[in-house]
């Protein structure tokens, strides 16, 4: 997309030395970026390099051993409990496989934040989560269907209406568009850019995708072993001279971002 907002946009979320791991091994290590408020930021980088597990830091799923995590302003570890779990309200997220409640149906699952953080009568969330699943392109039908009977790119679009049901300030999108076919991933490309303007969203998505990082990126941030690769618009991504990002972004699959 490469229009990325003004560098003087202020930062949604700061990463600083941020360390992450589990038991004797290390996963992230002294990783320092930002996400700027306004953008949708790719995370990339080879198997393994950390992006998930970063993304799930930021949104404090995991714990870090070491550096601070900044939201809109303020350290999340001087934070009351109390504070935290209000913040926490501010962000949703999308699993890669959905994460859906097998049990429930769509209309249930997209309900469920409601239930867990929001003191609302049953009318006034299932009003809700009608909205949410219409902002989301899913029919009125698919309220009481069960998660086994959508395709991939339902299930994408009723766990995006759940990751929406707060109101969220900021999306974390753990790689939304694997499974889909083309057309498919390009339709959810383009509903996360909408969604991006029209609410007001600040976004991370982790992505493989070279076509989600042309089409709907401000920025990219690219992990190595856990590190700082390189932060920067696609066009300075595609100028990179690091082995890793010059295969990325002119091998064999990035025919179509060459032109």
């Amino acid at each position: 997309m490469d229009t990325a907002p003004t560098p003087a946009a202020p930062a949604a979320m700061t990463v600083h030395d941020l360390n992450v791991g589990f038991g004797n091994v290390t996963v992230i290590d002294g990783l320092s970026f930002e996400l700027r408020t306004g953008e949708i930021l790719g995370l990339i980088g080879p198997s393994g390099s950390g992006k998930t597990v970063t993304m799930r830091a930021m949104a404090g799923l995991v714990p870090h051993r070491r550096g601070e995590i900044t939201i809109f302003g303020r350290p999340f570890s001087e934070l009351t409990i109390r504070e935290r779990e209000l913040l926490r309200r501010d962000w949703g997220v999308l699993f890669q496989q959905g994460a859906l409640f097998s049990s429930l149906s769509v209309l249930e699952n997209i309900e469920f934040p409601m239930r867990e953080h929001l003191d609302l009568s049953p009318k006034l969330r299932r009003e809700i989560a009608h909205v949410k699943l219409d902002l989301v392109g899913l029919p009125p039908s698919a309220a009481q269907t069960f998660p086994a009977q959508l395709s991939g790119g339902m299930i994408k679009r009723a766990a995006l209406a759940r990751a929406l049901a707060l109101d969220p300030k900021i999306l974390f999108l753990d790689e939304p568009t694997a499974g889909l076919d083309p057309i498919g991933a390009g339709k959810f490309d383009e509903l996360i850019v909408t969604l991006s303007k029209t609410l007001g969203l600040t976004v991370l998505m982790v992505t493989h995708d070279l076509d989600s990082l042309e089409a709907a990126c401000d920025r990219i941030v690219a992990l190595a072993d856990g590190k700082l690769l390189k932060a920067g618009t696609l066009t300075q991504m595609r100028a990179a001279t690091e082995p890793w990002l010059r295969d990325y972004f002119h091998g064999p699959r990035a025919h179509n971002l060459e032109g």
